[in-house]
């Protein structure tokens, strides 16, 4: 209940301030290129319960069809603005909304699509017993995903065989050790790590 709490509190609070930011970039993917300047992206929430997730849109329309990972940290379908709008997360923002409808939380596991939550095996199922959220703390460790994956010849099969598998485990260790405590921690650090990059 307190997480819960706390999850809505400060999404409501992080719509109000960060809403002249939601309404200036919202205007500017609407000049920069065609296209909603939303993606609603359907992701395995708790329980395996499907839900959209909203982003700002940072790709050419119809990009998911060529590939679901982004790949390099200038990924050809990424827009000009879109790169900018990843390099400082604010193509995430939009997920607060997420968070006060009550299909994710400010720390959680990250929820996949079903392509790749297909692939969970065993304990790793486990994830989804929790509520996704924005960030956490394999989202952290691998801040830099899409310029790891743009070293190797074959980027899907890298991740699902090596970088999918440490993410799971990493949750599942936040899972077993999450605190009040340690969520500001992550919370702080999700905030402060563009800056730090």
């Amino acid at each position: 209940m307190i997480k819960s709490g706390f999850d809505l509190s400060v999404a409501i609070l992080g719509v109000v301030i960060t809403l002249p930011i939601l309404v200036l970039v919202t205007c500017f993917l609407l000049l920069d290129s065609k296209g909603s300047p939303f993606i609603f992206q359907e992701r395995i929430g708790k329980n395996f319960k499907p839900f959209y997730l909203i982003k700002f849109r940072t790709m050419k329309p119809f990009s998911e069809q060529i590939g679901l990972l982004t790949i390099g940290d200038r990924d050809p379908r990424v827009t000009k603005f879109g790169y900018w709008l990843r390099k400082f997360k604010i193509d995430e923002l939009p997920q607060l909304i997420n968070v006060i409808k009550g299909e994710m939380s400010l720390v959680g596991p990250r929820p996949e699509v079903a392509k790749y939550v297909s692939l969970y095996q065993g304990a790793q199922k486990n994830v989804l017993l929790v509520r996704p959220g924005i960030t956490d703390p394999a989202s952290i460790f691998y801040w830099n995903e899409s310029a790891i994956l743009a070293q190797n010849n074959n980027p899907e099969e890298f991740y699902i065989q090596e970088i999918m598998p440490h993410k799971l485990s990493m949750n599942l260790h936040y899972i077993q050790n999450q605190s009040f405590v340690g969520d500001l921690k992550i919370i702080i650090q999700t905030i402060l790590l563009p800056f730090k990059k």
